[in-house]
């Protein structure tokens, strides 16, 4: 399985999209190496995938909009 996901740091008040097989390891590798410019991230939205091409399709998509709303909308519609 391969997961699309969104993360949030509420110390720089951003939200992140990525895509990974193991998501605990890659939010673990987001917190402790301070890459993104936070080491509060937290799991905010998850989609599950059964191929990474499919997960890459969707993160695109979800980039694509650019908008914190949409990010916002997507996190409180998560079903």
């Amino acid at each position: 399985m391969y997961f699309v996901y969104i993360l949030y740091s509420s110390n720089i008040d951003k939200y992140y999209i990525g895509q990974t097989e193991n998501i605990k390891r890659r939010l673990a590798e987001h917190n402790s190496k301070r890459n993104l410019g936070a080491s509060d991230w937290q799991i905010k939205y998850v989609e599950s995938f059964e191929n990474r091409s499919d997960a890459v399709k969707r993160e695109t998509e979800i980039k694509a909009k650019k908008r914190r709303t949409y990010l916002e909308w997507l996190i409180s519609n998560n079903v």
